[in-house]
C-alpha cells in the first residue's frame, strides 16, 4: 500500500490527471491484478449476508416501493429483482435501486469503521446488477466486487465525510463506479471519469442520519449504486465530469471537507498489489447500528450479573466520540429516546437498544423494533435512565490500527442499593479479532434463519450452491446469485405512483 497526498489545488494550479485521486482510484479498479482465494470466500460470504437481510425485508414497504418502481422499467435483457424469477427483469439501475433498499433496510450487513463509516456490501447490488445485464460471468463479478470494496475501504481509512456532516455514501458512489469499470474491463480513462460524475452527484448531507430518521436511510445506497451505474453508462459513451472532482479550487474537499489548507492521506495498492481490502470488513450478528453490536454482547453477558433490572438507578455508557455523539446521548435528538420513534430512529439509539439487549438478553431483527416492544414501561423506565459518556481512551481504540482498535465501551450499572456492575468489550463476538468470528458456516447459518418461512427451503439451498462456484459462474449462474419467493411473501401492492 501507498499512502497519498490528496488537497486542493487552485485552477491556475497544474495537476496532472495520473496525479487526481480519481485517476489513481481508477487505476487501482483497472489494474488487473488476480483476485485471491481468501478474497473470493469472503465475497462470497457477502453476497449470502446481502441475500439473508434481503429476503428478511422482502414484504417490507420500503422494499414494496423501490420494487414498484424497478417494475416501471422493465428489459427483455437486464437484471434480476429479488424475490421475483428470471423472467422478470429491469433495466440494471433499476434493479440495483430495488435490490439495495432491500439489502439495506434492516441495517444488518457489512460495516467499515475508521476515519469515516461505511457499508461496503452496498457495492453489491450496482455491481451484480450490470453483471447481469451484460451477461458476464463469476470470474468478472468477483473482479468487480473486490474493486469496488477496495476503493471504498480505502477512501474510509483516509477521508472523514461526516465531520463536515456529509454522508458516507459520497465514498460509495466512486467505489461502486470504480467496482463496475472493473467489472466491465473498462479503460482508466472512463473510469476516471465514471468516478468523478459519481462522487458529483451522491454527495449529501447526513440529515439523513439525524433527528428524525426515515425510510431514506435505506434508500440513500441505493441511490448512490444507481447513480454510479448511470455515470458508468455516460462515461462510456464519451461524456466527462467536473475535475478534478476532489481537488479542484470549487471542488469536494475546498468547500464541502475541511478546505484548501487541509492534506488527506488515502492508502490505495501499489500496481500489481492484489485488492484485498474486503478482508478488513466485518458484519452484523444483529439488527442494529454497527456500534452497538459489542453492547448488545456486553449486555446480554451483563445481565445475568445485575439479575433483578428494577433494582438499577442508572446506566453509564462510556464510550468513543462516535457512539457517543450518532448513537447516544451526545446527539442531542429527544427522538432517541421517544417510544414512538421509527425504527430506523430507535436503530440509532444505544439507549434504547442496551435497554432492550439487558432486558431480553439478545436482540431480535424484526421483535425487538415492534411498537409494542419500544412502548412497554418497563423498557421506557430503564431506556431513560441510561447516558452515554464520551470516553477518549474509547475514542483512541475507534480510530487505533491493529488490535487495539475496537467499537464498543465500558458500561457502569449503578444500583439502588448503591453497589456498581461494570463491564466492558472492545469487539463484537462475531468482528473478526472476537469470541467467535464469522465465517461461512456462519454466514449460511443467518441466511437460512433470515430465509426462513420466506423463501423455501429448496430455494435456499439452490441459492447456497450457486454461490459455491461463485469464479467459475457462467452468465446464466450470475443470473442465479438471486432468490425468489411466493408471490404472498412479496406484501401488497405499493401505492402508485408516476411510473
Amino acid at each position: 500500500m501507498k499512502l497519498h497526498d490528496v488537497r486542493t489545488y487552485k485552477s491556475a494550479e497544474p495537476l496532472a490527471r495520473e496525479d487526481q485521486l480519481a485517476w489513481k482510484l481508477a487505476a487501482v479498479a483497472t489494474d488487473p491484478v488476480a483476485v485471491e482465494p481468501d478474497v473470493v470466500e469472503m465475497i462470497g460470504n457477502r453476497i449470502i449476508d446481502n441475500a439473508a437481510v434481503a429476503a428478511a425485508s422482502i414484504g417490507r414497504r420500503p422494499i414494496r416501493s423501490a420494487r414498484a418502481q424497478a417494475l416501471g422499467h422493465r428489459k427483455t435483457s437486464g437484471a434480476l429483482l429479488f424475490g421475483l424469477d428470471g423472467a422478470v427483469q429491469v433495466s440494471p439501475e433499476w434493479a440495483a435501486w430495488a435490490n439495495g433498499v432491500a439489502v439495506r433496510e434492516l441495517d444488518f450487513h457489512d460495516t467499515f469503521l475508521a476515519a469515516d463509516y461505511s457499508h461496503p456490501g452496498d457495492n453489491i447490488p450496482p455491481i451484480l446488477a450490470v453483471a447481469q445485464a451484460k451477461g458476464l460471468d463469476g470470474a468478472a463479478l468477483v473482479r468487480g466486487l473486490a474493486a469496488g470494496y477496495e476503493i471504498q475501504v480505502d477512501l474510509v481509512k483516509g477521508i472523514c465525510l461526516h465531520e463536515h456532516k456529509i454522508d458516507h455514501i459520497a465514498h460509495l458512489g466512486p467505489s461502486a463506479a470504480g467496482g463496475i469499470g472493473a467489472l466491465l474491463g473498462l479503460s482508466t480513462k472512463i473510469t476516471y471519469q465514471a468516478i468523478q460524475q459519481a462522487l458529483h452527484t451522491t454527495t449529501t448531507t447526513r440529515q439523513s442520519r439525524k433527528g428524525e430518521i426515515s425510510t431514506w436511510k435505506a434508500y440513500a445506497p441505493a441511490f448512490a449504486g444507481k447513480l454510479a451505474i448511470e455515470a458508468v453508462d455516460r462515461a462510456m459513451r464519451g461524456e466527462g465530469a467536473p475535475s478534478p472532482a476532489y481537488e479542484g479550487e470549487d471542488g469536494f474537499i475546498a468547500w464541502l471537507l475541511s478546505g484548501p489548507a487541509h492534506v488527506y492521506q488515502v492508502p490505495l495498492p501499489i500496481a500489481g498489489e492484489p485488492k484485498r481490502a474486503i478482508l478488513d470488513t466485518y458484519t452484523k450478528e444483529y439488527s442494529a447500528e454497527y456500534q452497538s453490536q459489542a453492547l448488545i454482547d456486553l449486555a446480554k453477558r451483563m445481565g445475568p450479573k445485575i439479575g433483578d433490572l428494577s433494582q438499577i438507578a442508572s446506566i453509564l455508557i462510556k464510550t468513543s466520540h462516535h457512539t457517543h455523539y450518532v448513537i447516544g446521548t451526545g446527539a442531542e435528538d429527544p427522538q432517541k429516546m421517544d417510544p414512538k420513534a421509527s425504527r430506523e430512529t430507535l436503530d440509532h439509539s444505544i439507549m434504547y437498544i442496551f435497554a432492550v439487549a439487558l432486558q431480553d438478553g439478545g436482540w431480535h431483527h424484526e421483535k425487538s423494533y415492534a411498537p409494542e416492544r419500544a412502548q412497554r414501561p418497563d423498557t421506557v423506565e430503564l431506556w431513560h435512565k441510561i447516558t452515554t459518556e464520551e470516553d477518549p481512551a474509547w475514542t483512541a481504540r475507534y480510530h487505533a490500527k491493529g488490535p487495539q482498535k475496537a467499537f464498543g465501551g465500558k458500561v457502569i450499572v449503578k444500583l439502588k442499593n448503591g453497589q456498581s456492575v461494570i463491564d466492558e468489550l472492545g469487539v463484537a463476538d462475531a468482528h473478526p479479532a472476537g469470541a467467535r468470528p464469522f465465517a461461512r458456516p456462519n454466514y449460511i447459518e443467518k441466511f437460512r434463519a433470515l430465509a426462513d418461512g420466506i423463501v423455501a427451503t429448496a430455494e435456499q439451498e439452490r441459492f447456497l450452491a450457486v454461490v459455491e462456484q461463485l469464479p467459475t459462474l457462467d452468465a446464466a449462474g450470475v443470473a442465479g446469485l438471486n432468490f425468489t419467493v411466493d408471490a404472498d411473501r412479496l406484501g401488497p401492492d405499493a401505492p402508485p405512483g408516476i411510473f
